[in-house]
């Protein structure tokens, strides 16, 4: 999966002499966020020279079987000639509050992809009692290292490029884009997802899974479902220019033509 939008005139724009990249919903997989990195880096240091961010849309941990390893793999992460940027997703969000001691979160969190989590940081899920919440919810904060969980605190809700807003989720319909409210940014679906309006930015998101680029007026959804599909995307930015490559096929000559 590999293309070149068409470029016209009227589309968004990224700042002059800046570049992104915008990595789908990971959940856990390692095996494929490294492919795509490969893939970014390659493709980065071939367009020449530009300040480039690449940004990360959230749900880095979860459902897959390697949290704990993503985690550690971007926590260290330093490409070349590229600046890094994390957004919250709803799931890090959930294990932050877990963290935190909050209680009625713990049996869900489980069933939606903890199990995956723990495992992955060594912990077997069925000796985690959610009836024994106290217990449980410290069995989750010993298995957690703390520079691991430092990181995680440390992700933005928004980033701003150009005419673009990167988010996890999506935006609240008819809110200014200031006073977005967080919970929306990291969980919304609906009415985000049918709305048509001109948000004033074209809105770059994850959260909502579909089988490739969900590409409308004023949004972009790149979550592809890595976790059960296989298939993690991401996007690129440059002036009026997008291109997308995921982890589903290795671009060709002819994957690179100019498509509606």
């Amino acid at each position: 999966m590999f293309g070149l939008f068409r470029k016209n005139l009227s589309q968004p724009k990224a700042p002059r002499g800046h570049r992104a990249y915008a990595i789908g919903d990971i959940h856990g997989r390692l095996d494929l966020l490294d492919q795509l990195l490969e893939r970014v880096e390659r493709d980065n240091a071939e367009r020449g020279r530009a300040e480039t961010h690449l940004v990360f849309l959230g749900d880095l941990i979860d459902r897959g079987p390697s949290s704990c390893q993503v985690v550690e793999r971007l926590r260290t992460y330093q490409p070349r000639k590229m600046s890094t940027v994390f957004l919250i997703g709803n799931h890090e969000e959930v294990l932050l509050r877990l963290l935190g001691g909050e209680k009625g979160l713990l049996s869900s969190w489980l069933l939606f992809g903890g199990a995956e989590c723990l495992r992955s940081y060594g912990i077997d899920p069925d000796k985690v009692d959610p009836a024994d919440e106290t217990t449980a919810l410290r069995q989750v904060a010993r298995a957690i290292p703390s520079k691991h969980a430092d990181f995680l605190k440390s992700f933005a809700d928004t980033f701003r490029f150009g005419d673009y807003l990167f988010v996890h989720a999506g935006i609240r319909p008819g809110v200014e884009l200031d006073a977005q409210d967080s919970t929306d940014l990291r969980w919304i679906r609906h009415p985000f997802l049918e709305d048509e309006s001109d948000h004033g930015v074209t809105v770059v998101h994850g959260h909502t899974i579909s089988p490739g680029i969900d590409e409308r007026q004023n949004r972009i959804g790149i979550d592809t479902g890595a976790y059960r599909t296989g298939i993690l995307t991401a996007l690129g930015i440059e002036g009026a220019d997008r291109w997308v490559f995921s982890t589903a096929s290795e671009p060709s000559c002819a994957d690179r033509v100019s498509i509606d």
